[in-house]
């Protein structure tokens, strides 16, 4: 029994407890407190909303004419990024360079587009360094269909054309206003002394178009890209009789001369094993098409569109090897730090494990941790040393008006000592409405008696 009477002789009681809190100025411990809390919340809310907002729910990718394979891919990335909550709206183009130019017109609303190499000079250098490229994600060959031309003065057939200086004074389809292919094709064409005038015609004809305008015979050559044309309607003119394709035998001397393009086979075959199309081993030149964009787009959404372009493009075809792309493989747009990041390393841990709308709650609420432990470090150290000099404060100004009070006893007139008395319990009534955490306690009741220091000699007045 003596031995609980101890114990419960060390226990706090509630009265105890609730006169720690009742000595708690929670004024003073608001004002203390309260700036730091406040620059936190601020700190936060810059750091969320100005440094990594949440990503937005929808964003516009330019493709290319409709039907087109640019657009055929941009109608699968819509269904893989649907999967995680996110809208693609596809904007139909002229193709590649009019991507390009919307991209780099900010009034312009599209975020993302595929981007034919080669074009960049079509816009401005300040343009240019506000975009950026989350890598290659296909070769875009340049096909060149021609009519075959007739049988020689001996009766034999006219041997292929091998080279496009033999386009001279022919009429040429280069592409609609807008795609990658009209500027290319000028441009190669250009290379070759190919220029309009002196019987030849360049014609701004793209997609479907030429092709039916080459086989009915409206024209002589067309130049057929992917950002403006469909695989089904190149298939066709490759076993429409009468057309064949261009079998580019300088493909090692463009791709020295321009840097973006790269020298592909095609195999004998294969496009159709059964009739043998193409009927032989055909070099062709090709850019890469780039999936450029603005350089704000947020870090979940390029990650997302990455590895929509691995699902796309990963797999082997004609053209390419399996896992050869997407890639980031920088020509005349900087490949972007998160683009550069997802391919180093992959998805964040948080995208790799969670839903896409969890990783991105979490992903922001880690960034707000840095700020947070940046600002409590000092706030741990200032806020009870601000807590304590207003304490202090409040009671030096007491002592401030006890010292005034005490100077003007000496000088007192009977009529003034009333007033003074009244005074000195206006301080002392306020002294003991004063809430004093316990660690100031003995600077508290030396106050008072200070008070009654003063009192005492106001009653009683040495002579």
């Amino acid at each position: 029994m003596l031995k609980d009477k101890k114990l419960s002789a060390y226990k706090p009681s509630a009265t105890r407890i609730r006169a720690r809190f009742v000595a708690i100025s929670w004024r003073d411990l608001a004002v203390s407190f309260g700036p730091f809390i406040l620059l936190i919340l601020v700190g936060a809310w810059l750091v969320i909303w100005l440094i990594r907002p949440a990503p937005p729910s929808n964003i516009t990718i330019a493709a290319g004419p409709k039907d087109s394979n640019f657009w055929r891919v941009a109608e699968r990335y819509r269904d893989i990024l649907a999967r995680d909550g996110i809208k693609l709206n596809i904007v139909e183009t002229g193709g590649s360079l009019d991507n390009l130019k919307r991209l780099a017109d900010q009034d312009q609303n599209v975020d993302v587009g595929f981007v034919q190499g080669g074009l960049a000079s079509a816009v401005s250098a300040d343009a240019q360094s506000a975009l950026v490229s989350l890598g290659s994600i296909s070769y875009v060959p340049v096909s060149v269909y021609y009519r075959t031309p007739p049988p020689r003065e001996d009766g034999k057939p006219a041997p292929p054309l091998r080279q496009l200086s033999e386009l001279a004074g022919k009429r040429i389809a280069i592409g609609g206003e807008g795609s990658g292919s009209s500027v290319l094709a000028a441009t190669l064409l250009k290379a070759n002394g190919v220029e309009q005038g002196g019987g030849t015609e360049l014609l701004n004809i793209g997609g479907d178009d030429a092709a039916q305008a080459l086989t009915g015979g409206k024209i002589d050559a067309a130049f057929l890209m992917g950002d403006s044309v469909s695989l089904a309607t190149m298939g066709k003119l490759l076993r429409a009789p009468g057309i064949r394709l261009l079998d580019f035998s300088q493909a090692d001397a463009y791709v020295r001369r321009f840097r973006y393009l790269n020298s592909l086979k095609m195999p004998m075959g294969v496009f159709d094993l059964a009739r043998n199309l193409p009927a032989r081993d055909t070099q062709l030149i090709a850019p890469t098409a780039e999936l450029v964009a603005r350089d704000d787009l947020h870090p979940a959404l390029s990650d997302l569109l990455i590895e929509a372009a691995h699902e796309v493009h990963g797999k082997a075809n004609v053209m390419q090897k399996a896992g050869e792309f997407p890639a980031p493989l920088e020509h005349e747009y900087r490949i972007s730090d998160d683009a550069a990041r997802y391919y180093k390393s992959g998805k964040t841990f948080f995208y790799r494990t969670l839903p896409f709308w969890l990783a991105s709650l979490l992903d922001r609420a880690v960034v707000i941790v840095l700020p947070v432990i940046l600002l409590l470090i000092p706030g741990i150290r200032l806020v009870p040393m601000l807590y304590g000099w207003r304490i202090r404060s409040r009671i030096y100004r007491m002592y401030g008006e006890l010292i005034a009070l005490e100077r003007g006893i000496s000088r007192e007139t009977p009529e003034d000592q009333a007033e003074i008395l009244k005074r000195l319990d206006e301080i002392e009534a306020a002294v003991n409405r004063m809430k004093m955490p316990l660690a100031f306690a003995d600077q508290f009741y030396v106050l008072r008696e200070h008070i009654g220091f003063v009192r005492a000699r106001l009653e009683h007045p040495v002579a």
